[in-house]
């Protein structure tokens, strides 16, 4: 073969490399798999559907109650907005310990009880004011799906809130 010909046979295989990488490039610029959810109304504060890829990460965190606001008097928990507020700072750091983060979450079961104060019904109002400033906001826009449901009590006296979370990372 001559030299010409090795020269050619030398730059058509460069760059038929060159394009191969190029292309494979291109597959991995290709968006990956993500989490998607769907909101039925732009304005909700929760999203009423959320897929999530397979070979996702999938973390389950169980139920969580408030932590005493002093731990000298563990039945002073507060009322529905600081235990809301105590249990979403505490998963949040959950999940921060785990690589992961608020926005992670997909799926969350909050557990109400109803007070005296309220008429016997559960403040719903003031669990929503603090769920609003971890979720849908401007530095986080992620809302997870979400069911909220009234019980007669929880685990412990003086408990009004219980909430448990599903998150998902995609690959």
């Amino acid at each position: 073969m001559s030299r010409k010909l090795q020269a050619l046979a030398i730059s058509a295989a460069l760059l038929a490399g060159g394009l191969g990488t190029a292309q494979a490039a291109s597959s991995k610029a290709k968006a990956k798999p993500a989490v998607t959810r769907t909101k039925s109304n732009p304005n909700s504060l929760i999203s009423s559907s959320a897929s999530i890829p397979p070979g996702s990460t999938i973390i389950y965190l169980s139920g969580s109650t408030a932590s005493p606001i002093d731990p000298a008097k563990p039945e002073e928990l507060g009322d529905t907005r600081q235990q809301t507020l105590n249990i979403l700072t505490k998963m949040k750091a959950q999940l921060e310990s785990l690589g992961l983060g608020m926005g992670d979450l997909v799926k969350m079961n909050v557990f109400l009880v109803g007070t005296p104060e309220n008429g016997g019904r559960m403040d719903a109002p003031a669990m929503n004011e603090v769920f609003k400033t971890f979720f849908g906001t401007p530095e986080q826009p992620n809302a997870p799906t979400r069911s909220t449901v009234q019980v007669a009590a929880l685990g412990r006296p003086y408990v009004l809130v219980e909430i448990e979370g599903i998150a998902a990372k995609a690959p």
